[in-house]
This record gives C-alpha cells, sequence and structure tokens, in this order.
C-alpha cells in the first residue's frame, strides 16, 4: 500500500519537473497596480478550483493542535501558495529575509495539484510524521511555502538533508519530524529548484501580489538598475586586471571589496 502511494507522489512529481513554469501546474503571473482591470482581483475562474478542492480535511490532530486552527485554515484553504528558495542568514546579509531566512530565489506560484500532495503527505499521513521523536540533525532551510488567504498567511519551510517541515504562524514555530517522507521531499524539492529565477520585491515592482518577478519592460528596466541583494557565501569574486598605473590614493578610492 505505501509502495503504491509512494509511486503516485513520485509520478505525480515526474511529471511536473518535465513541465516548464507556465504550464498548469506553475503560475508565474502577478497584478500589478499598474495593469489590472477592473475585474482582474476576482480571479473568477480561480475561485471555482479553490472551491472544489474546500472540503474537510483530516489533518493529524498533533499538528492541528501543535499549530493551530488558525494557521492550519491557511494552510487547507489557501487561496495562493506561494514558493521561495530561501538559506541560512549570514551575520553580514542585508538583502531580503523570509521568517529570518535569506530568499535566494521564487520558485512559482502552486496550484491546487502540488498542494492536495504535500497536504496528504505531510499533514494527513501519520506514518511519513514521527511525533515525539528527535533527529541528531541540524535543520537545513530550503524551501519556504507561503500558504495565503486574503491578507493572512501560513508558512511551511521544507528541511533536507535532515527531513522537516516547520510551520511559521505569528507567535508559533512548529517543528515536524518528517524522515520516512525523505523521498517525497526530496522530489518536491527539486522540482520547485527547477523553476526558480531570482527573487526581486514586489514593493519595489509595485505588484499587489508577492511573486517577485519583473513582468514589464519598464519593471525589468527598473531592476536592472537597482543594486543586487548582497549574497556573500554566492558571490565569486572577479579577476583583479593588471594595473598598467599606480592608482590614486585617497578615501573615495579605497578598494574595501564590494
Amino acid at each position: 500500500m505505501i509502495k503504491k502511494l509512494f509511486m503516485s507522489v513520485a509520478l505525480s512529481f515526474l511529471t511536473i519537473a518535465s513541465a516548464s513554469a507556465d504550464d498548469d501546474i506553475f503560475a508565474n503571473e502577478g497584478v500589478t497596480s499598474f495593469q489590472q482591470n477592473d475585474n482582474a482581483w476576482r480571479r473568477q475562474q480561480e475561485q471555482k478550483e479553490t472551491q472544489k478542492v474546500q472540503r474537510p480535511q483530516k489533518v493529524l490532530a498533533e499538528i492541528r493542535n501543535a499549530i493551530g486552527p488558525v494557521a492550519w485554515d491557511n494552510i487547507a484553504n489557501a487561496e495562493k501558495i506561494f514558493c521561495y528558495e530561501v538559506d541560512n542568514r549570514p551575520e553580514d546579509y542585508t538583502g531580503y529575509t523570509l521568517d529570518s531566512m535569506a530568499i535566494t530565489g521564487f520558485c512559482g506560484v502552486i496550484k491546487s495539484e502540488i498542494k492536495e500532495q504535500v497536504l496528504s503527505q505531510l499533514f494527513m499521513n501519520n506514518k511519513n510524521v514521527l511525533f515525539n521523536v528527535r533527529e541528531e540533525c541540524v535543520i537545513r532551510p530550503r524551501i519556504v511555502l507561503r500558504f495565503v488567504k486574503g491578507v493572512d498567511a501560513t508558512d511551511v519551510l521544507l528541511s533536507s538533508p535532515c527531513y522537516s517541515f516547520t510551520v511559521y504562524y505569528p507567535g508559533s514555530v512548529n517543528v515536524f519530524n518528517a524522515k520516512p517522507a525523505a523521498k517525497v521531499i526530496d522530489a518536491l524539492i527539486n522540482t520547485l529548484d527547477k523553476n526558480k529565477v531570482d527573487f526581486v520585491s514586489p514593493a519595489l515592482l509595485n505588484q499587489l501580489l508577492p511573486v517577485g518577478v519583473p513582468q514589464t519592460k519598464e519593471q525589468r528596466e527598473l531592476v536592472s538598475k537597482k543594486p543586487k541583494a548582497i549574497r556573500n557565501w554566492v558571490v565569486k569574486k572577479q579577476e583583479e586586471k593588471p594595473k598598467e598605473k599606480a592608482e590614486p590614493q585617497g578615501w573615495n578610492n579605497l578598494d574595501l571589496g564590494f
């Protein structure tokens, strides 16, 4: 039974892996304050799709009791699910952050098919979660899924290879051991990572949705003029060019390594 269930999940992710970021699984889209029409915010077709999957969810009691009914309601009845790639935040990091982690990329808007797999495998399957069992490993942030309902949101962090998922909601952080779901988590992370693009602040682009992807010529020009976020652990130092003559000295000519 377990083997058949995993094969079903694996086939789902394999299908996604061969798809592009513009297919039915990922929708890298956003409504901007300058481009929307009068009814753009309604998203009538998507509301119908959401209503179809809004059915009673048999979330594991231990998870629901730990995260609370409001945090779970955001997850179960999310209107949008945004995917972000994250990493540990270095002390000298000054770029964008999410739940105190450094954002290293945006990996799409997740649709209902993947949402159902995440819920069924991590939140509803008692064989994939080990309660009251502590693993001797350090959580490594990989992917954050932001489940948005209205203006409220619940974040779910996926960790690999220390397999776990962490639920963030204002005032609480709950970690769940998901070692039995290691293959499911890896399949999800690997699939989402293939769709990663650079993250840009949605506020900078005057967007109403937290997509963080430039979508117009004006937005792309704006992004190209903005300094990149500092990520010292991935920035490669440029090769030094041979100096033909001595550089002028002075406080405004110091090489600070930026």
